[in-house]
């Protein structure tokens, strides 16, 4: 006798559904897997017999069965652990050791070998797929079901093990569907909060500006400056992300196992912090099958490069693209997968090796050529890419001896709040929702100027001292700037402003 149900696979970041078919008839004992199945897919066979068994089931080595398992479609690569339980009941379907109907049902989850379910990862990147689908009920482990829960119009029904799961199908024990849970309330830890860093107004100018647009930002300066620490902060400026957002956010958490367990959805931009040691698949994302890198898990968020001279030339090279486009394509031989990457680029460096070149108080012991070696690191292109540049210098005494303006951080991220208001009421209908998110159709539309700042403009892109790109990014800066004034129009001051963010390309 055969039997089908529906179960799915991840690739990337998409979910694809699979038909799990299961014969079973007398003859030889045996029990195989067809239908490209990885190696972890293949030893199912081991827990699902176990597990069966333990449930107090016959299981296939149990009986004179021949078991065939079909997944359909065969020419996609099946990976990971996700069909046990669909493997195990569409087995206790075929053998008639339970009846249930299996339609708009989709099952998945990775079994011990004592029936019970062990959690997985990027269930809620199944979920939303089968919602689409248009699949009423998701059966999985009980840990996934808070995250999964965010799936509208699909019912979850989290199970801890294989027995449960049969007794509720047959209608023996009935388990409730699983509610969308709300985040945990957590009071907010103000250690990196902007208000504790003294004096550095400019800097905190500049990462207003960057936040309230999405602008990424380059911060040098001598060390010890607090260039670090203002980074870290930066991020308590963003607002929390919108719903859309945060389950793109969380299905990305979810998938590399890095979501809270009090924390089923993400709303808050993540920051992600490589070490400059960090390899190009480490940062990118890469392997067989592609596994995520640190600029998809800083997607909607912010990516923190400390120390930017100190990475790989090659690393920072690769960054080029994501930075451009806000996605990052992965090919392999047999698979190519594209994983998003709209991020802030937050990164701090020093003028030089010893990090004192240029300081009026303390002498830089660097050679011409070791300066110029450090330097050269960071190549042209990837500096046009980021669209402001600002110095973080030494801060006296007397500022660092003061009181944190607590006031100060909370103005600054209800002024970002409210500038980001007014961008997404500007691109609404858009699949845009930030200044630094503009097309030249956008520019051209929402960054018209004076012949004042025209004259400006001109003089900079003809002395070479701005490139085209550069030029557009420079608009994007004065249009957020602008929004920051409440300014419907970009004025000469906002231009002026943001021309002063680019003085590294003169």
């Amino acid at each position: 006798m055969s039997s089908k149900i529906y179960s799915s696979s991840i690739m990337g970041l998409a979910a694809h559904m699979i038909e799990v078919e299961v014969e079973s008839s007398h003859g030889l004992r045996s029990f195989n897997i067809v239908g490209l199945a990885s190696k972890s897919v293949d030893e199912s066979k081991e827990r699902v017999d176990s597990s069966i068994r333990n449930s107090g089931m016959k299981s296939p080595y149990e009986q004179p069965l021949k078991v065939l398992v079909n997944l359909a479609p065969a020419d996609l690569k099946k990976e990971g652990a996700f069909f046990d339980l669909p493997i195990a009941l569409a087995y206790l379907l075929s053998s008639r050791q339970t009846q249930f109907n299996p339609d708009k049902k989709l099952f998945i989850g990775e079994l011990s070998l004592d029936g019970r379910l062990k959690p997985i990862r990027g269930a809620l990147i199944i979920a939303l797929e089968a919602q689409k689908k248009g699949f009423e009920e998701l059966f999985l482990p009980t840990e996934n079901a808070s995250e999964a829960s965010f799936a509208k119009n699909l019912k979850i029904i989290g199970v801890k093990s294989l027995k449960e799961a049969v007794c509720h199908l047959e209608g023996r024990k009935i388990i409730e569907p699983t509610e969308t849970k709300e985040n945990e309330q957590h009071e907010e830890d103000d250690k990196n909060d902007l208000s504790w860093i003294k004096g550095q107004e400019y800097a905190k100018r500049a990462l207003g500006i960057a936040a309230a647009g999405g602008h990424n930002l380059l911060m040098e300066g001598p060390p010890g400056t607090g260039k670090t620490m203002l980074a870290k902060s930066f991020a308590g400026l963003l607002p929390k992300l919108s719903h859309d957002d945060a389950l793109e956010v969380t299905k990305i958490y979810s998938l590399t196992g890095l979501l809270p367990n009090n924390q089923p959805l993400i709303n808050t931009p993540p920051l992600r912090s490589p070490h400059h040691t960090s390899s190009e698949a480490a940062l990118l994302g890469g392997g067989n099958p592609p596994q995520l890198g640190e600029i998809t898990l800083a997607h909607k968020g912010v990516l923190f490069l400390d120390e930017l001279p100190e990475f790989h030339r090659d690393v920072l090279e690769s960054l080029r693209q994501p930075l451009e486009d806000g996605e990052i394509t992965v090919s392999r031989a047999q698979t190519r997968v594209r994983l998003p990457a709209r991020f802030i680029l937050l990164a701090t460096a020093n003028p030089c090796p010893c990090g004192y070149y240029g300081d009026p108080e303390k002498p830089c012991v660097c050679s011409a050529s070791q300066i110029q070696m450090y330097r050269r690191k960071l190549s042209g292109p990837l500096m046009d890419r980021i669209d402001m540049f600002i110095n973080v210098p030494r801060i006296k005494f007397d500022k660092l001896n003061s009181d944190p303006e607590k006031e100060k951080g909370m103005e600054i991220r209800e002024i970002v709040r409210q500038t980001q208001l007014i961008q997404q009421q500007r691109f609404a209908g858009l699949k845009i929702s930030k200044n630094s998110e503009m097309q030249i159709p956008q520019i051209k539309q929402y960054c018209s100027f004076d012949e004042t700042s025209k004259k400006l403009l001109k003089q900079a892109v003809d002395s070479g001292k701005l490139s085209p790109r550069g030029y557009h990014r420079l608009l994007r800066v004065a249009r957020t700037i602008a929004d920051l004034d409440k300014s419907e129009k970009i004025l000469f001051p906002h231009i002026s402003e943001a021309l002063l963010y680019r003085r590294r390309e003169a």
